[in-house]
């Protein structure tokens, strides 16, 4: 699969901070790739960096096979973007607001403002003001801006800040029909993690400006559901016993003394009684249930703790 953009070992300092910590991550194109942190954690700094707004100390960006330097430009006609809240000529009209974006990128066609407008359900408000426009409408009018130039990437920075259930729906939905019916490789920040695994293909966990993990959902999803989690004082032999005895396909070891059992047709009953009797000493045994929410918490304890 072609890659929208990597980048290798990026480290930046700002005021003697260290602000990002050798990160080194992939996107693909045609997928939506959630990048995944506390506020503070690096997400804002490294979007600014993939669109040259600031350079690093160390490391190199590649994006749409056009490797990023402090002279390049040329790449950026290729992408949209949302950076911290958008900004709006507030005494503008929605439709004036597009089509001076459209003129600063050297786009004549009405027919592009107005089919953006319909894309984002603006078109029927197009001549009211940017000032009376709810937070949710000015979200949407944000991504109609950052689609004007038809971008292979859309560069989303925290998107959905601030807005209600119903406008965080609607923004969900609206990128799920970009990303579907043109292609459009979108790589969004939050910090909203039901939103996160509501939308995106792969997610990028990020802490204290180092990249914790890097998986697809689907692999998230494999770690993070139930199962029972058994801690022993003889790793090989339970897994022997797992795996003949039992007839148990999937589990994992986790650690020297911990596996996690994922086969739904055992009981947590049925495993202790057959650990008990081939003398394996069972330290605990438990049933957990997981979700993207408890997988993020757990990765971020990890961190605080090295």
């Amino acid at each position: 699969m072609k890659q929208a953009f990597q980048i290798t070992e990026l480290s930046y300092t700002m005021k003697q901070q260290k602000i990002l910590d050798n990160i080194s991550l992939t996107v693909d194109q045609g997928t939506i790739y959630g990048f995944l942190g506390p506020n503070g954690a690096g997400k804002t700094t490294l979007m600014k960096m993939l669109l040259n707004l600031l350079h690093p100390d160390t490391g190199s960006i590649e994006v749409l096979n056009q490797a990023v330097n402090e002279k390049s430009y040329e790449y950026l006609r290729y992408i949209g973007s949302i950076i911290e809240i958008p900004v709006f000529y507030d005494k503008l009209t929605v439709v004036e607001n597009l089509m001076l974006q459209a003129e600063y990128l050297g786009i004549y066609d009405q027919k592009k403002i107005e089919e953006k407008l319909k894309l984002v359900d603006l078109y029927a408000v197009k001549d009211k003001r940017a000032k009376e426009l709810s937070l949710g409408m000015k979200q949407r009018l944000a991504i109609a801006r950052a689609l004007i130039n038809e971008p292979e990437l859309l560069i989303l920075d925290e998107p959905i800040n601030g807005l209600d259930p119903f406008g965080i729906k609607e923004i969900r939905e609206l990128l799920l029909q970009i990303n579907r019916e043109f292609g459009t490789t979108i790589f969004i920040s939050s910090h909203i993690i039901s939103e996160i695994e509501s939308l995106c293909d792969v997610i990028g966990f990020i802490d204290h400006g180092r990249l914790v993990k890097q998986m697809s959902l689907q692999e998230i999803a494999e770690e993070s559901k139930k199962y029972i989690e058994i801690q022993v004082d003889q790793l090989e032999k339970t897994a022997s016993l797992l795996d003949e005895e039992l007839a148990i396909t999937n589990f994992k070891v986790i650690d020297e003394q911990t596996i996690r059992v994922y086969d739904s047709h055992i009981t947590q009953q049925h495993i202790m009684e057959t650990l008990i009797h081939h003398q394996v000493q069972l330290f605990s045994i438990k049933e957990q249930t997981g979700d993207l929410e408890d997988y993020f918490l757990r990765l971020m304890n990890q961190g605080e703790k090295k």
